[in-house]
């Protein structure tokens, strides 16, 4: 797979190039800054080197900077737990630290390069100095969300081969209860301040170790995170990212659509097992030497949002709809931001009548972006961009973006069709992998010359996409993917369940909920539905993550099958959405 590009390939760099301007004083670029010293190779006039990685060529070279004076005063890294504690770290306090993890994981726990670590945390600063450390060990990590149940910790261990799991004293027993079934996880690290039998204690084991660690030398094209995306059947993939996919790309592709500076502060409240928080509380923000503003949020409250940003200087705020669709449903006036600049929406569509609630109440844009696991961002609204309601923009850098009919003809502008990414002859920098162990997906992902995204939309004369929907099952609900199948696997389970088709349904705040079409056991057809349905969301929320759990649930005789006897979901899809 080749990963060089000719000087034709980084003619799309050039396609979303903000105008040149000013942040609080603060010129665009610095002499001396990281980004301005790739600019040959966005150029053409260089070819992308052999060897990357980001906490040493990035992270490390920031932390030069940053000690000769030439970058701004601001932390690199802030976060807050709205209970008092605060952490900040410069990038050479979060070098300094980083390092010592690295030692642990490599010394203490014996982990080599290549080697696969899960880590399933909040968003506590141990998450970035852990992903910092594998970097620097070149140990592959594969990052989960902390609503993972028992099962999904299994099937992640399992399936990776992973050797090493670091998490909460809230998971340990859930990990303890599967673990027996994973021979080869060999480490169990709990961030904890207590203890518990069979794991070691994460901060007072890394606080022992030295500071001298020497980053490993890796390729460009070497493994360096595995994300776990839901499709339509089976389990979750293992969607593989190189360290240039992920860590390289933002230093090719002209800003585009954080355009940020070394005084700039963004916050993204994702949670940390998507790719989105690796994207924009992680890599794309650190190019450019800004500051990763983070806050615990064990809720989304909308209240503590909104005096967070009015009582930190933060410039960025990046969030899923449902978060734009909280907040409007505030007072704003009764707030005051103190830096907000710029808001970004991903994830799913967002409602143009919330995008215009915001600016009339606050004077603010909401610029949309579009992407997946396995690409990152695809499409985007960058700054200077005229926005128009509805659309996520145009094709951010590096990818032709393009509307394809079944047979990957590409269809004129207006016309509805499939998503895809060209991705031959040379495949763009920013694409995964591969679905590890999964060969067969890998290639039916591609038709003829491009990637296709599962999703529909049709783009119009300027290059702007607009987003119709899943070409598949996915539903995409408050940021997550969710895919029936994890969710139908659960339900079946219960004893009052003979057969279920999960699909989605229009909900105002969420864009979409989880909606369950059960067929009754005879046994249970005396039950009082309401206490029945709050038994079947209980006994979901228990045996798989409970995001997932089905918020409305529907009683039917049957299911509509097809002449095979394949459950219809489109159908019962189309009549949630009225499209019947």
């Amino acid at each position: 797979m080749k990963l060089l590009f000719k000087l034709q390939s980084l003619k799309l760099l050039r396609t979303l190039k903000p105008p040149n301007r000013t942040f609080h004083g603060h010129p665009r670029l610095l002499s001396s800054d990281v980004y301005s010293q790739y600019e040959s190779i966005r150029q053409g006039k260089q070819e992308i080197p052999k060897y990357f990685n980001f906490a040493s060529d990035v992270l490390d070279k920031w932390s030069e900077i940053e000690k000769a004076g030439k970058r701004p005063p601001n932390p690199a890294f802030w976060w807050i737990n709205g209970e008092g504690e605060e952490v900040r770290w410069s990038f050479e306090e979060l070098g300094l630290l980083s390092r010592k993890v690295a030692n642990m994981l490599t010394k203490e726990c014996g982990l080599q390069k290549g080697d696969k670590l899960i880590l399933i945390l909040p968003r506590i600063p141990e998450w970035w100095l852990v992903k910092v450390a594998c970097m620097r060990a070149g140990i592959i990590i594969i990052p989960g969300t902390s609503q993972l149940s028992a099962r999904d910790i299994l099937y992640r261990l399992q399936a990776s081969k992973a050797t090493c799991i670091i998490t909460t004293d809230k998971l340990a027993p859930a990990v303890d209860s599967v673990a027996s079934q994973c021979q080869l996880l060999k480490t169990k690290l709990m961030v904890s301040k207590g203890s518990r039998e069979g794991w070691l204690n994460f901060t007072e084991l890394y606080q022992k170790q030295s500071a001298d660690h020497s980053c490993i030398k890796t390729s460009i094209q070497d493994p360096m995170t595995i994300f776990f995306t839901s499709g339509t059947t089976g389990s979750p993939k293992m969607t593989q990212h190189s360290q240039g996919s992920l860590g390289f790309r933002p230093l090719l592709s002209e800003r585009y659509w954080l355009d940020l500076t070394p005084s700039n502060m963004i916050w993204n409240t994702a949670d940390t097992g998507w790719i989105l928080t690796s994207i924009a509380s992680f890599f794309d923000p650190w190019v450019f030497g800004s500051c990763i503003f983070i806050h615990n949020l064990p809720q989304t409250d909308s209240a503590v949002i909104l005096n967070t940003l009015c009582r930190f200087p933060i410039d960025v705020l990046v969030g899923a709809p449902t978060l734009f669709r909280m907040l409007v449903q505030n007072d704003l006036s009764k707030y005051k931001f103190m830096k907000l600049q710029y808001c970004v929406s991903g994830g799913e569509p967002l409602n143009p009548e919330v995008m215009e609630q915001w600016k009339s109440r606050t004077g603010l844009d909401i610029h949309e972006v579009y992407g997946q696991t396995e690409m990152g961002i695809i499409c985007c609204v960058g700054k200077g961009m005229k926005i128009k309601p509805g659309s996520m923009g145009k094709a951010a850098p590096l990818y032709d973006v393009q509307i394809v009919d079944k047979n990957a003809n590409i269809l004129p502008p207006g016309q509805q069709g499939e998503i895809a990414v060209r991705s031959k002859p040379i495949r763009p920098l920013g694409f995964f992998s591969e679905y590890l162990d999964n060969p067969k997906k890998t290639a039916e992902s591609e038709r003829g010359d491009f990637y296709v995204t599962g999703d529909r939309g049709t783009m119009d004369e300027e290059g702007y996409f607009q987003f119709i929907g899943r070409d598949d099952d996915i539903i995409i609900s408050s940021g997550y993917r969710i895919g029936p199948f994890e969710v139908e696997s659960a339900l079946i389970e219960h004893p009052a369940v003979v057969e279920t088709a999960v699909v989605s349904s229009p909900d105002p705040l969420r864009g979409e909920v989880v909606k369950a079409f059960v067929v009754l056991s005879p046994t249970f057809s005396s039950t009082d539905l309401k206490s029945l349905t709050r038994d079947l969301q209980d006994h979901v929320k228990k045996t798989t993550a409970p995001y997932k759990y089905p918020r409305k649930v529907e009683f039917v005789k049957e299911l509509p099958k097809t002449i095979t006897g394949k459950i219809k979901r489109n159908e019962l899809r189309d009549k949630e959405w009225g499209r019947i």
